[in-house]
Protein backbone atom coordinates (compact mmCIF):
# COMPACT_ATOMS: atom_id res chain seq x y z
CA UNK A 1 0.00 0.00 0.00
CA UNK A 2 1.24 3.40 -0.82
CA UNK A 3 1.58 5.99 1.57
CA UNK A 4 0.19 9.34 1.44
CA UNK A 5 2.87 12.10 0.94
CA UNK A 6 2.44 14.75 4.07
CA UNK A 7 1.61 18.16 3.09
CA UNK A 8 3.16 20.13 5.87
CA UNK A 9 6.71 17.76 5.02
CA UNK A 10 6.38 18.69 1.57
CA UNK A 11 5.66 22.63 2.25
CA UNK A 12 8.77 22.81 4.40
CA UNK A 13 10.82 20.90 1.67
CA UNK A 14 9.67 23.40 -0.62
CA UNK A 15 10.88 26.46 1.79
CA UNK A 16 14.04 25.16 2.44
CA UNK A 17 14.76 24.37 -1.10
CA UNK A 18 13.28 28.08 -2.26
CA UNK A 19 15.34 29.63 0.61
CA UNK A 20 18.53 27.91 -0.05
CA UNK A 21 17.99 29.05 -3.92
CA UNK A 22 17.69 32.54 -2.78
CA UNK A 23 20.92 31.99 -0.65
CA UNK A 24 23.10 30.41 -3.32
CA UNK A 25 21.74 33.85 -5.87
CA UNK A 26 22.58 36.37 -3.38
CA UNK A 27 26.08 35.11 -2.85
CA UNK A 28 26.22 34.64 -7.08
CA UNK A 29 24.77 38.49 -7.11
CA UNK A 30 28.21 39.86 -5.03
CA UNK A 31 29.90 42.20 -6.96
CA UNK A 32 33.79 41.16 -7.25
CA UNK A 33 36.12 43.60 -5.92
CA UNK A 34 38.41 46.03 -8.05
CA UNK A 35 36.00 45.88 -11.30
CA UNK A 36 36.67 48.66 -13.52
CA UNK A 37 34.99 48.92 -17.20
CA UNK A 38 37.47 49.56 -19.84
CA UNK A 39 35.57 51.90 -22.18
CA UNK A 40 31.66 52.83 -20.30
CA UNK A 41 29.92 54.60 -22.50
CA UNK A 42 28.34 57.65 -21.21
CA UNK A 43 24.99 57.36 -20.28
CA UNK A 44 23.79 60.12 -22.14
CA UNK A 45 25.18 59.48 -25.48
CA UNK A 46 24.30 55.48 -24.91
CA UNK A 47 20.56 56.72 -24.81
CA UNK A 48 20.61 58.66 -27.73
CA UNK A 49 22.05 55.72 -30.27
CA UNK A 50 19.46 53.30 -28.56
CA UNK A 51 15.97 52.78 -30.07
CA UNK A 52 13.39 51.02 -29.26
CA UNK A 53 13.90 46.91 -29.41
CA UNK A 54 17.04 46.85 -29.35
CA UNK A 55 19.25 44.28 -27.14
CA UNK A 56 21.68 46.11 -24.37
CA UNK A 57 24.19 43.11 -23.58
CA UNK A 58 25.99 44.45 -20.64
CA UNK A 59 29.82 42.65 -19.00
CA UNK A 60 28.50 42.59 -15.79
CA UNK A 61 30.87 42.56 -12.03
CA UNK A 62 29.26 39.73 -10.15
CA UNK A 63 30.56 36.31 -8.99
CA UNK A 64 27.63 34.98 -11.86
CA UNK A 65 28.81 37.07 -14.26
CA UNK A 66 32.28 35.56 -14.35
CA UNK A 67 30.81 32.33 -14.42
CA UNK A 68 28.43 32.81 -17.43
CA UNK A 69 31.25 34.84 -19.28
CA UNK A 70 33.00 31.82 -18.72
CA UNK A 71 30.82 29.34 -19.62
CA UNK A 72 29.96 31.24 -22.71
CA UNK A 73 33.11 32.43 -23.90
CA UNK A 74 31.94 35.73 -24.11
CA UNK A 75 32.83 39.21 -22.59
CA UNK A 76 28.82 39.50 -22.30
CA UNK A 77 27.08 38.03 -19.14
CA UNK A 78 23.57 39.99 -19.37
CA UNK A 79 21.41 41.36 -21.81
CA UNK A 80 18.28 43.76 -21.62
CA UNK A 81 15.60 45.11 -23.68
CA UNK A 82 15.76 48.67 -24.36
CA UNK A 83 12.12 50.21 -24.43
CA UNK A 84 12.65 53.75 -24.19
CA UNK A 85 10.14 56.27 -22.93
CA UNK A 86 7.76 56.73 -20.49
CA UNK A 87 5.36 53.69 -20.96
CA UNK A 88 6.97 51.89 -18.30
CA UNK A 89 6.92 54.86 -15.88
CA UNK A 90 10.09 55.96 -13.75
CA UNK A 91 12.02 55.48 -10.22
CA UNK A 92 11.92 56.83 -7.06
CA UNK A 93 15.10 59.21 -8.62
CA UNK A 94 12.39 60.33 -12.11
CA UNK A 95 14.60 58.05 -14.22
CA UNK A 96 12.59 56.33 -16.91
CA UNK A 97 12.15 52.66 -16.69
CA UNK A 98 13.74 52.13 -20.30
CA UNK A 99 14.90 48.27 -20.22
CA UNK A 100 13.37 45.32 -19.40
CA UNK A 101 15.51 42.23 -18.15
CA UNK A 102 14.98 39.23 -16.08
CA UNK A 103 17.31 37.46 -13.55
CA UNK A 104 16.60 34.30 -11.26
CA UNK A 105 16.78 36.86 -8.45
CA UNK A 106 14.48 39.83 -8.83
CA UNK A 107 12.17 37.93 -11.93
CA UNK A 108 11.39 40.42 -14.83
CA UNK A 109 11.78 43.81 -14.04
CA UNK A 110 11.97 47.29 -15.55
CA UNK A 111 15.02 49.19 -14.91
CA UNK A 112 16.53 52.36 -16.15
CA UNK A 113 19.80 52.91 -18.05
CA UNK A 114 21.79 54.51 -15.70
CA UNK A 115 21.83 50.80 -13.63
CA UNK A 116 24.63 50.40 -16.61
CA UNK A 117 27.07 53.08 -16.71
CA UNK A 118 29.36 51.91 -14.50
CA UNK A 119 29.86 48.55 -17.53
CA UNK A 120 30.84 47.99 -20.93
CA UNK A 121 28.30 47.67 -22.63
CA UNK A 122 27.10 46.35 -26.46
CA UNK A 123 24.12 47.54 -28.46
CA UNK A 124 22.86 44.82 -30.71
CA UNK A 125 20.11 46.06 -33.59
CA UNK A 126 17.76 43.96 -35.02
CA UNK A 127 17.89 44.66 -39.01
CA UNK A 128 14.75 45.96 -40.74
CA UNK A 129 12.33 45.43 -37.92
CA UNK A 130 9.00 47.28 -38.90
CA UNK A 131 7.52 49.12 -36.76
CA UNK A 132 4.67 46.95 -36.32
CA UNK A 133 6.84 43.68 -35.20
CA UNK A 134 8.92 45.79 -33.53
CA UNK A 135 5.91 46.87 -31.22
CA UNK A 136 5.14 43.52 -31.05
CA UNK A 137 8.54 42.65 -29.76
CA UNK A 138 8.46 45.28 -26.76
CA UNK A 139 5.11 43.85 -26.15
CA UNK A 140 5.88 40.65 -25.62
CA UNK A 141 8.52 41.84 -23.17
CA UNK A 142 5.57 43.78 -21.18
CA UNK A 143 3.94 41.22 -21.15
CA UNK A 144 6.50 39.04 -18.95
CA UNK A 145 6.76 41.77 -16.80
CA UNK A 146 6.13 40.56 -12.75
CA UNK A 147 7.24 37.17 -13.95
CA UNK A 148 9.15 35.29 -11.25
CA UNK A 149 11.05 32.90 -11.42
CA UNK A 150 10.87 29.18 -8.97
CA UNK A 151 14.62 29.30 -7.58
CA UNK A 152 13.98 25.48 -5.33
CA UNK A 153 15.36 24.12 -8.34
CA UNK A 154 18.71 24.21 -6.88
CA UNK A 155 20.39 21.75 -9.53
CA UNK A 156 20.17 25.00 -11.75
CA UNK A 157 22.04 27.10 -9.24
CA UNK A 158 24.34 24.77 -7.46
CA UNK A 159 26.68 24.71 -10.86
CA UNK A 160 27.30 28.08 -10.67
CA UNK A 161 29.01 27.61 -7.20
CA UNK A 162 32.36 26.08 -9.10
CA UNK A 163 32.85 29.06 -11.12
CA UNK A 164 35.88 27.42 -13.59
CA UNK A 165 34.97 23.91 -14.30
CA UNK A 166 37.56 21.98 -16.40
CA UNK A 167 35.85 21.35 -19.46
CA UNK A 168 36.61 21.61 -23.02
CA UNK A 169 35.13 24.59 -25.03
CA UNK A 170 32.84 22.88 -27.07
CA UNK A 171 30.90 21.66 -24.13
CA UNK A 172 30.74 24.44 -21.53
CA UNK A 173 27.72 25.96 -22.94
CA UNK A 174 25.87 22.62 -22.37
CA UNK A 175 26.44 22.79 -18.65
CA UNK A 176 23.91 26.16 -19.16
CA UNK A 177 21.18 23.16 -19.73
CA UNK A 178 21.99 20.39 -17.11
CA UNK A 179 18.18 20.99 -15.51
CA UNK A 180 16.99 23.73 -17.83
CA UNK A 181 14.31 25.17 -15.00
CA UNK A 182 13.38 28.84 -14.39
CA UNK A 183 16.58 30.00 -12.75
CA UNK A 184 18.97 28.43 -16.04
CA UNK A 185 16.04 30.56 -18.70
CA UNK A 186 16.65 33.42 -16.26
CA UNK A 187 19.80 33.71 -16.33
CA UNK A 188 20.23 32.70 -19.70
CA UNK A 189 18.33 35.79 -22.28
CA UNK A 190 15.30 33.43 -22.75
CA UNK A 191 13.01 36.28 -22.49
CA UNK A 192 14.57 38.47 -24.94
CA UNK A 193 14.56 35.67 -27.92
CA UNK A 194 11.41 34.72 -27.03
CA UNK A 195 10.04 37.96 -27.43
CA UNK A 196 11.91 38.17 -31.27
CA UNK A 197 10.58 34.37 -32.01
CA UNK A 198 7.34 35.47 -31.08
CA UNK A 199 6.90 37.77 -34.55
CA UNK A 200 9.75 34.85 -36.63
CA UNK A 201 13.07 36.85 -36.30
CA UNK A 202 15.55 34.29 -35.59
CA UNK A 203 18.50 34.84 -33.17
CA UNK A 204 21.17 32.29 -34.75
CA UNK A 205 20.84 30.77 -38.21
CA UNK A 206 19.83 27.36 -38.44
CA UNK A 207 22.41 23.96 -39.11
CA UNK A 208 22.75 23.98 -42.87
CA UNK A 209 21.29 27.45 -43.79
CA UNK A 210 22.76 30.38 -43.73
CA UNK A 211 25.85 30.67 -45.78
CA UNK A 212 28.21 31.08 -42.66
CA UNK A 213 31.25 29.01 -41.44
CA UNK A 214 30.34 27.17 -38.66
CA UNK A 215 32.46 25.31 -35.81
CA UNK A 216 31.59 21.26 -36.24
CA UNK A 217 30.15 21.06 -32.86
CA UNK A 218 28.51 24.28 -33.57
CA UNK A 219 25.51 22.73 -35.43
CA UNK A 220 24.47 20.57 -32.62
CA UNK A 221 24.77 23.64 -30.20
CA UNK A 222 22.19 25.50 -31.90
CA UNK A 223 19.60 22.22 -32.08
CA UNK A 224 19.92 22.05 -28.22
CA UNK A 225 19.82 26.09 -27.88
CA UNK A 226 16.38 25.98 -29.53
CA UNK A 227 15.31 23.02 -28.33
CA UNK A 228 15.48 24.38 -24.69
CA UNK A 229 15.75 28.24 -25.53
CA UNK A 230 18.82 28.91 -23.49
CA UNK A 231 19.95 31.71 -25.38
CA UNK A 232 22.95 33.91 -23.63
CA UNK A 233 23.69 37.42 -24.55
CA UNK A 234 26.69 35.97 -26.76
CA UNK A 235 24.06 34.81 -29.10
CA UNK A 236 23.22 38.39 -30.30
CA UNK A 237 26.48 39.58 -30.63
CA UNK A 238 27.41 36.89 -33.10
CA UNK A 239 24.11 36.65 -35.13
CA UNK A 240 24.48 37.50 -38.09
CA UNK A 241 20.46 39.18 -38.20
CA UNK A 242 22.02 41.74 -35.46
CA UNK A 243 23.77 44.85 -36.22
CA UNK A 244 26.11 46.00 -33.95
CA UNK A 245 26.00 49.70 -32.93
CA UNK A 246 28.97 51.68 -31.61
CA UNK A 247 27.60 54.84 -30.33
CA UNK A 248 30.87 57.31 -30.81
CA UNK A 249 30.63 56.25 -34.29
CA UNK A 250 26.55 56.53 -34.39
CA UNK A 251 27.25 60.51 -32.50
CA UNK A 252 29.18 61.78 -35.47
CA UNK A 253 32.41 61.06 -35.48
CA UNK A 254 35.25 62.16 -36.87
CA UNK A 255 39.08 61.48 -37.11
CA UNK A 256 40.02 64.43 -38.10
CA UNK A 257 38.48 66.22 -34.97
CA UNK A 258 39.91 63.78 -32.75
CA UNK A 259 43.63 64.33 -34.66
CA UNK A 260 43.22 67.92 -34.21
CA UNK A 261 42.22 67.41 -30.25
CA UNK A 262 44.73 65.60 -30.08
Amino acid sequence: MLRRENPGFLTMLHRFLAATGRRILDYLAQPIAGYEPFLATDPALLQRCLQPGDVLLIEGNTRLSVIIKYLTQSTWSHAALYVGGDELGRNEAGEPLALIEASARAGVVASPLRDYAQFNTRICRPVHLGEADRRQVIDHAIRSLGKQYDVKQLVDLLRYLWPYPPVPVSVRRRMLALASGDPTRAICSTMIAEAFQSIGYPILPPPGGEPVAMAPYMAREIRHIEKHGLFTPRDFDISPYFAVVKPLLEDGFDYRRLSAVA
